[in-house]
């Protein structure tokens, strides 16, 4: 776990990005903070790639200085996914763990909708997986997913414990949670 990604809120202030820190400092986020910078863009690269990629596309011009680059690409996912101040981390023990509905004058009409803002989670799941996870998300039982899918009881239990190591979860309330916040079996 990367320390810089530890119960760090973030929100917008006239325009600009702001971050408050465990012990209660208040930083605006800067191109100079790169350690944090680099931290949250590996995150996100890794994580949240179609993201990113499109960020990339966005931002390409700023591509001869990397630092900026990568500032202005983790300012923009902030502004669109964290930019409510709330008083609840946004991310928590090195993942995003709060999205938030930002107030932005394009929902609706913007051609990053859905991709940027409130992104899906590069879960790396297979397509089975998926399926038995979207049922158990739902709150089936074992048994229940099984005869749906018309596989075994021991496929089912085997695919949701691959999935939890897949998604770094350990529980089935972990795995709703994070199934929730990174807009994993919305449409």
């Amino acid at each position: 776990m990367n320390i810089l990604l530890t119960n760090i809120e973030f929100f917008t202030y006239e325009h600009e990005v702001w971050y408050c820190t465990p012990d209660g400092t208040t930083k605006r986020l800067t191109e100079s903070d790169i350690s944090l910078v680099n931290s949250l863009f590996d995150s996100i690269e890794h994580l949240y790639p179609l993201a990113c990629d499109l960020l990339r596309l966005e931002y390409k011009s700023c591509l001869p200085n990397l630092p900026y680059f990568r500032f202005r690409i983790v300012a923009r996912f902030i502004r669109c996914n964290f930019s409510v101040l709330d008083n609840m981390p946004d991310v928590k023990d090195g993942k995003f763990s709060n999205f938030e509905c930002v107030p932005c004058p394009l929902r609706g009409e913007c051609r990053h909708e859905g991709v940027i803002c409130r992104p899906k989670i590069n879960h790396q799941l297979s397509g089975t997986e998926t399926r038995v996870m979207r049922l158990w998300h739902f709150g089936l039982s074992e048994d229940t997913i099984a005869t749906a899918l018309c596989i075994s009881h021991h496929t089912v239990h085997n695919h949701i414990r691959n999935s939890y190591t897949k998604l770094g979860v350990h529980s089935r309330a972990e795995f709703v949670r994070i199934a929730d916040i990174n807009n994993l079996f919305n449409e």
